[in-house]
């Protein structure tokens, strides 16, 4: 472009020059006009195209935040770009009450797995769509990730209620099977503005989390409750390393008995002596420490002091054993084989006197894997437990597959039926079907004698229960284990 400049210039010098000399000034001024309206638009193309380059470049860079800021399936804020939209509402509206919420999809892995990726890529696509079609102006919403979404929005807008009711009203199906989609919401009445988004987004789940397993409430709002037991988990699991080393957190053996009354083992629980808080209850931290995976620690401890226990049982006490517990988290955290494996090598001790307690949890997840290691227990010569059967999602046909050795069972399956008779019948035919399977039964929540003899003639083998001992001490444990306490 500019050559071209260049020589028009050039042109209009030249051709000015010869004019002068041979034409005279009246053609001058002519040839003069149509060379500057020559340069004047070649100048205003230049203008154009350096004008449509920069548009273009305005328009990539705004296509390149579009995609750093939405989310690619549904259009949607991403969680980053949601996050700072929220702060620079709440920022702009100091006035506004506001609420954040977070919400998914009730058992979208079974939408995922049933009916394809492709009818779960819809649904999400329908929520996106009722996200625009409800939401008024003042709402900012986004997706998470998964199957999660987040909205900020004015205290109290009617509005969030009409998106439930779509929810609550949209059924997919792939010709055989109907599936409802419910959804379940948290909400945080932000009463901390300057606590940060990503907090207020953990209390909001918080409250998601205590309707997570509710049919009939899908939506919670974040409460004092909630808070206190947030700062109770944060409080304990900071202490519990120290808790450990120091010994606060101890094992407590509960008997387990023969159908002669004789102490023949015992139950490895855990209790925790606070120096503060006094004598914790597993219920007030086991569940704390289940969710943030510090549960693996604190049965490393066990099982190793439960060996430890084991290996100074000699003589006398050498035929006892003790059944320590497994969570589902441990196998996401170590190689609880090649773990427990150690420490009966490191004490010297024999498989059968520690016993691998399992709960029908355990199998929900990478059952084909769970089981290969669970066979591995069983071929290294451990007795391998299985607690609460019965109270999980196992099925018979489950069961005939699983590497076990003894069913256990507890007696609030029997306390808490509206039907004692039937439920008397279906213990039966449970302590029955654990015989035909050449499987050992032990019965827990043994609390009055008359449950124990019941027990005993349906063909019960082992028992555990308030009824013959609470959980002790290992030093009150090793006072009674001779005697006969039925």
């Amino acid at each position: 472009m500019n050559k071209i400049v260049s020589f028009a210039f050039l042109f209009l010098a030249v051709g000015l020059l010869v004019l002068q000399l041979f034409v005279g000034n009246y053609l001058l001024l002519d040839l003069t006009a149509t060379a500057l309206i020559i340069i004047a638009i070649l100048r205003i193309e230049k203008l154009q195209q350096e004008a449509s380059i920069a548009k273009e470049k305005v328009i990539k860079r705004q296509r390149e935040i579009y995609n750093v800021t939405h989310d690619k399936l549904t259009g949607l804020y991403t969680k980053e770009a949601l996050f700072e939209k929220i702060r620079d509402t709440i920022a702009k509206h100091p006035d506004v009450n506001y609420w954040v919420a977070y919400f998914d999809i009730k058992d979208f892995k079974i939408v995922n797995d049933i009916f394809g990726s492709d009818m779960g890529d819809s649904v999400l696509l329908k929520v996106a769509s009722w996200l625009r079609e409800n939401s008024t102006k003042e709402w900012v919403f986004g997706r998470l990730g998964g199957d999660d979404f987040g909205i900020c929005l004015p205290a109290g807008d009617a509005n969030l209620q009409q998106l439930e009711r779509r929810f609550s009203r949209y059924v997919i199906s792939n010709g055989s099977i109907d599936h409802r989609i419910l959804m379940h919401m948290g909400i945080y009445k932000i009463t901390e503005p300057n606590i940060g988004i990503s907090i207020m987004f953990d209390r909001a789940q918080l409250a998601l989390t205590s309707v997570k397993n509710e049919y009939n409430k899908h939506i919670a709002f974040y409460d004092n409750k909630m808070r206190k037991q947030v700062m109770w988990d944060q409080m304990i699991s900071a202490q519990i390393e120290k808790a450990i080393e120091e010994k606060q957190v101890r094992p407590y053996l509960q008997p387990i008995v023969d159908n002669n009354g004789q102490i023949i083992g015992a139950e490895a629980l855990i209790r925790w002596d606070h120096p503060k808080e006094g004598f914790l209850q597993p219920e007030t931290f086991i569940p704390t420490f289940e969710k943030n995976g510090m549960i693996a620690d604190l049965d490393k401890y066990i099982w190793r002091s439960a060996c430890e226990i084991l290996s100074t049982w000699t003589g006398e006490k050498s035929h006892l054993f003790i059944s320590i517990n497994i969570s589902p988290k441990d196998f996401l955290f170590m190689d609880v084989f090649a773990e427990i494996s150690s420490l009966i090598e490191e004490f010297k001790i024999e498989p059968t006197r520690l016993r691998i307690e399992i709960t029908e949890t355990v199998m929900m997840t990478e059952a084909e894997n769970r089981m290969a290691i669970l066979n591995r227990f069983r071929e290294s010569g451990f007795i391998v437990e299985m607690d609460d059967f019965g109270s999980g999602y196992s099925s018979l046909n489950q069961l005939k597959d699983m590497p076990l050795d003894v069913l256990k069972i507890d007696m609030k399956f029997l306390s808490s039926s509206k039907n004692s008779q039937k439920a008397e019948i279906i213990l039966r035919n449970v302590l029955k079907l654990s015989g035909d399977l050449g499987l050992s039964s032990l019965t827990e929540g043994v609390e009055t004698e008359a449950q124990y003899h019941m027990l005993n003639k349906m063909g019960c083998n082992l028992f555990q229960g308030y009824f013959f001992a609470k959980p002790m001490t290992v030093d009150e444990f090793e006072k009674v284990c001779d005697s006969r306490v039925a």
